[in-house]
């Protein structure tokens, strides 16, 4: 038997790596490994066992404590001692309704070991692409399967590499953008700590379809372990002369270095990536001239993120049309989403472009957590927007998702429910703009704070007649306006609230009130006199002593004092408190 161990960063923050001390402690007579993560974020630590024959015991949720049953287990075969970790049918849908291409050896193959992927087919497609294909039938191929860039543009990948192909100079820059900065969003890092050699041949193939010689990961620097794990597969990649001089004995000669990046969201922008590159401060430059004929050190280079690559070699070994054959019209392939939220199966999800917003919230993801309506889901993250429940059928492909207001973006996709405020959801995003906005555009720098200052009084009670105006004007105004993307897209958040839930902004400003319950500043919390038995719970969990009363005597709470913590709501076992 062997045991596998999921140890992406989601698993190892569940207990994944004292699961794994505690197996080692017990002497297993067993090889005992680690595989990244496979997606079920929700189930972590997760476990596999597979037998000689190759089948598959998955244990889930599992701690420290259940070292012992494992054992048992593995050493006499008798499954009832693990059979309430048993992963069930019903989370088993979570990755057989899936189409997995980025995401093909997540979770499956060992990530620190280059013999693991050469296993699973590995640097095969390279192999392929240098010694029997020209870059230009590469550039053809990823033509045909229809490969758009997977960072948030949707760009035709095959344009940029031909465009960086065919622009003059000996010296050209391949460049991965692994700057994940969007709040949810963990589809880049959970592809370099669970498949990086999948990335490394991706880009391989790219630098040797535009013609560079030298490879750059700009990763954020908040990404240790995927750092750390990329830094080894490259290590191993470069003893076996996968990277290097004249690899697999073709002309083609590629080197790999890895740039942690300050964290700047600002540098998810390829202009502004580059000049952190370089060791600017990441702004945006102006374009034309493009990244293609003139991008790091001056020098034409190509830049898409860690999805787009993760597609390259799948493409590369079972051709274009078979990748084309996935998806929409306008949009072609699986896409991987970050699903995070009040959805009750969190995690990575890869699907097929045309499935719909239902078919990863409902089917995939399990619906809400508690079974609470569902009200909103926000893509694209920042610079995306918020698209309600009526449009849950909406089709994922960049044409219908951009109609609603919303983006593809990079692939965050956070589920709310009734208890979300929509006017503190964009005030959320707006506060994340504003502090990231680089400040070299006055539209940006100046204006998203404007729009900040406005949500933040309409969330405390202080908005009036014609914010709600204001805002839409002020939206307008840095869209057209600002430098780059992060400033174009900012108001998104802003104005697809405002579309699709202006009664709240309503609300907030004419009744002062929170409909979602959510704004602290908008609620109050009510003791009901026929239902409270004065337990006194509620008052010996107020950290301020704003509630009084005696033993077996109805209580109250004095609102000069209530801090509108929510703790006495929370403990309350006889629902005597309302939240109005």
């Amino acid at each position: 038997m062997k045991i596998v161990i999921g140890q992406g960063s989601c698993g190892i923050a569940a207990g994944a790596e004292k699961v794994r001390n505690a197996l080692i402690n017990e002497n297993i007579n067993c090889e005992i490994s680690i595989t990244g993560c496979i997606g079920m974020c929700y189930l972590e630590p997760i476990v596999d066992i597979y037998t000689d024959s190759g089948e598959l015991t998955r244990l889930v949720k599992v701690s420290e404590n259940d070292a012992k049953a494992i054992a048992e287990y593995v050493n006499s075969g008798d499954i009832s001692s693990v059979e309430t970790l048993i992963v069930s049918d019903e989370d088993k849908g979570f990755l057989e309704k899936q189409t997995r291409i980025a995401l093909r050896n997540c979770g499956i193959i060992n990530p620190e070991e280059i013999d693991a992927y050469f296993a699973a087919d590995g640097y095969s497609a390279l192999k392929k692409a240098v010694c029997t294909m020209s870059p230009e039938d590469v550039i053809e191929v990823i033509k045909t399967s229809g490969l758009a860039g997977r960072g948030g543009a949707g760009f035709p990948t095959w344009f940029k590499w031909n465009v960086a192909r065919q622009s003059e100079g000996d010296e050209k820059y391949l460049i991965c953008n692994a700057d994940e900065g969007d709040p949810g969003a963990f589809m880049d890092r959970a592809v370099i700590e669970s498949d990086p050699h999948n990335l490394i041949e991706g880009m391989l193939i790219g630098a040797y379809a535009i013609g560079a010689k030298h490879a750059v990961v700009y990763v954020r620097a908040e990404y240790p372990l995927a750092i750390k794990r990329l830094k080894r597969a490259i290590e191993q990649a470069s003893e076996k002369g996968i990277i290097g001089n004249n690899i697999f004995n073709s002309n083609f000669s590629c080197d790999f270095t890895i740039k942690a990046g300050a964290g700047a969201f600002v540098c998810g922008e390829e202009t502004a990536l580059i000049e952190s590159l370089e060791g600017h401060r990441g702004m945006p430059r102006l374009k034309p001239p493009f990244p293609a004929q003139s991008g790091f050190w001056r020098k034409p280079s190509n830049i898409n993120n860690v999805e787009t690559f993760a597609n390259v070699g799948w493409i590369i070994n079972n051709g274009g049309e078979a990748f084309a054959s996935m998806g929409t019209e306008g949009s072609k392939g699986t896409k991987v989403f970050a699903v995070t939220g009040k959805v009750k199966r969190s995690g990575l999800v890869e699907i097929p472009m045309g499935k719909t917003l239902r078919d990863v919230i409902f089917d995939i993801g399990g619906g809400m957590k508690g079974d609470k309506p569902f009200k909103a889901v926000q893509m694209g993250g920042p610079s995306g927007g918020c698209i309600p429940a009526d449009l849950i059928d909406t089709v994922i492909d960049y044409k219908a998702l951009g109609a609603t207001g919303a983006i593809m973006g990079s692939g965050g996709m956070v589920v709310m429910d009734e208890s979300t405020c929509m006017v503190g959801m964009a005030k959320f995003f707006l506060d994340f703009t504003a502090k990231e906005s680089c400040g070299k555009c006055i539209h940006c720098r100046i204006g998203t704070k404007r729009m900040l200052e406005m949500l933040e009084r309409i969330t405390k009670g202080e908005g009036k007649n014609g914010d709600i105006e204001l805002l839409e004007e002020l939206c307008y105004s840095i869209k057209d306006g600002a430098l780059c993307g992060l400033g174009q897209t900012a108001p998104n958040p802003v104005l697809t609230t405002i579309k699709y839930f202006r009664d709240e902004y309503e609300a907030h400003i004419n009744n002062k009130k929170c409909p979602a319950g959510e704004c602290s500043d908008l609620i109050e919390y009510v003791i009901n006199k026929d239902k409270c038995v004065g337990c006194t719970l509620c008052a010996r969990n107020c950290p301020v002593d704003a509630i009084r009363g005696t033993v077996k005597q109805p209580h109250e709470i004095d609102q000069s004092k209530c801090i509108k913590c929510g703790k006495c709501y929370s403990s309350c076992k006889f629902n005597a408190i309302t939240k109005e």
